[in-house]
């Protein structure tokens, strides 16, 4: 399995994506599942790769099916397992495994495109504390005293800038404690159910990031329908599991919504358009797609638009914060040293 190794639990969405990419490469080969794990095993050059293969070898030496085995390692979702199952039942088992492996390839790239969003302004904040951490605790100390042997006293601008710095320095193990908390807090939060929907509410909440949040979640509301539907799913099925891919609590509530909906007899295209998922345009292509009966694909290029949409839209927003993180750190640096050196040319050239 060309992915990266994990020690225990279930494994990420690049791992997965690469596993059913080979093994539905080997399946539509004609190989049966038993002979293509073994080839994965000696094609592996991680142990641990090798002892997840052959933990899965084993229940089909056994005569067990694929889902079974791929159960039995405790390392795939459960709606890996549930969609590899149908796909065995099917006998479109290939088509399943290609599905998922682009479904979890779409995956990983739109939290890759969330991570870079997160992470560039997070060391830009970073850095700017920093740097001003150091002229509020050791730059402008110096200029006291340098102030105090020429007789005369900082600004009183620059003054309670001192005097902020040294409450952060006094308080600074409070600081770091709350800091801390707030981490521990947040991986605690990620690794329960109920943890994970507020998070998930506070992210599609927030002013900043309610835009982006609402396009990963339709963009993975459409890839998952897009998967059901080309295995052969009905909509309802599919609806039933594609609300358990999606982490996002408004969205699941629109898909029980819409689920009402077709029960008092609208159609899938009718409830899309009345729970406002997906915009007009796209709300308009399914339709279009039901009655051409190419449903699955449409589902699949609207997923593809909204990945375009989201990169598009978190290019966007790094492209303002740049410059404006520069701006604000420019101009903070500049207030600081200003109230600090204009004063001190004044005295400078009084003496001369």
């Amino acid at each position: 399995m060309a992915a990266k190794d994990s020690t225990r639990g279930i494994l990420s969405a690049e791992e997965l994506s690469a596993f059913c990419a080979q093994l539905a490469l080997i399946t539509k080969a004609g190989i049966p599942a038993q002979e293509g794990i073994s080839i994965m095993m000696e094609d592996s050059g991680s142990v641990r790769t090798r002892e997840l293969l052959q933990t899965i070898l084993d229940k089909l030496e056994e005569g067990a099916p694929l889902k079974t085995g791929l159960a039995q390692t405790q390392r795939f979702p459960k709606y890996m397992l549930d969609m590899v199952g149908i796909g065995e039942q099917s006998g479109r088992l290939d088509e399943v495994l290609d599905s998922l492996s682009a479904y979890y390839e779409r995956s990983q790239s739109i939290s890759r495109s969330i991570k870079s969003a997160v992470t560039y302004p997070a060391v830009m904040i970073a850095m700017m504390a920093v740097i001003i951490g150091i002229l509020i605790c050791s730059v402008l100390p110096i200029f006291q005293q340098v102030f105090r042997q020429l007789g005369s006293e900082m600004s009183a601008f620059a003054q309670g800038i001192m005097a902020f710095g040294a409450g952060l320095s006094r308080y600074s193990a409070l600081i770091v404690g709350a800091i801390l908390a707030l981490i521990a807090a947040w991986v605690i939060l990620r690794r329960s159910a109920g943890g994970r929907e507020f998070l998930s509410h506070c992210y599609s909440s927030f002013f900043g990031t309610r835009r982006i949040a609402a396009k990963v979640a339709a963009g993975r509301f459409a890839s998952a329908m897009s998967m059901m539907l080309s295995s052969g799913l009905d909509v309802d099925q599919s609806l039933d599991m594609a609300a358990n891919l999606i982490d996002d609590a408004q969205t699941r509530e629109k898909i029980q919504q819409m689920k009402q909906k077709m029960a008092d007899g609208a159609s899938f295209a009718e409830a899309l358009m009345a729970t406002q998922l997906f915009s007009g345009v796209y709300a308009r292509m399914i339709t279009v797609g039901f009655k051409t009966g190419a449903a699955d694909g449409v589902m699949k290029k609207i997923a593809e638009r909204y990945e375009e949409e989201i990169d598009d839209t978190i290019g966007k927003l790094l492209g303002v914060l740049e410059p404006t993180l520069v701006a604000v750190l420019s101009i903070i640096v500049g207030m600081i040293l200003l109230s600090v050196m204009l004063p001190l040319m004044g005295i400078m050239s009084s003496i001369g």
